[in-house]
């Protein structure tokens, strides 16, 4: 009974294995080439070349930016666009960076808190991390209370993306586990 249970654990492994590297080569295929590193671009041409913008419309979702439902963090322009299938944009806001940015690159949402203590050791809501950078979390988050008047530590590295309570909100509902986060310049 133990060797045929144990080769069943195998082969339910094997399958599970085979479905996310299959799902992972999938979501690859769908960054574009400029967010890729690959051959078709390297990450200096990537941190290097900033995303089309619409000049006439300087809030509309930046080109090259990916497919799909996804996030788009622009480190440059301190903007978000949450973004549904069909690339229709649901919302768009301006945030405040933390002291440290990620890369331009295509990341997902790999954790998400309810409540937690910012790096900056305010109260924060709504936390959806998607990366790390020089052992920095990166996500994003609102401040509960942002009229503390407390002032972060100059000196703290922090990775937290700060938004608004509402714009925080609207992140938790969209950025789910495994959703994607574009991050461009």
């Amino acid at each position: 009974m133990a060797g045929t249970s144990s080769g069943v654990v195998a082969g339910l492994t094997a399958a599970a294995l085979g479905t996310v590297g299959f799902l992972a080569y999938q979501a690859q295929a769908t960054v574009p080439a400029v967010l890729r590193g690959g051959p078709e671009a390297s990450a200096s041409a990537a941190v290097a070349k900033k995303a089309p913008r619409d000049r006439h419309n300087p809030t509309a979702l930046p080109g090259n930016s990916g497919t799909g439902e996804r996030v788009v963090y622009s480190v440059d322009d301190d903007r978000i666009w949450l973004v549904a299938a069909g690339d229709r944009v649901q919302r768009t806001y301006p945030v405040r960076p933390g002291s440290v940015d990620p890369r331009p690159g295509i990341y997902w949402v790999t954790s998400r808190s309810n409540m937690a203590t910012g790096t900056d050791g305010l109260p924060v809501e709504h936390v959806v991390r998607f990366t790390s950078v020089d052992d920095v979390v990166i996500g994003f988050s609102a401040a509960v209370n942002s009229g503390s008047g407390a002032m972060a530590d100059p000196s703290v590295k922090t990775g937290g993306i700060r938004e608004g309570r509402a714009d925080g909100a609207a992140m938790w509902q969209f950025a789910t586990i495994g959703v994607p986060v574009v991050v461009i310049r």
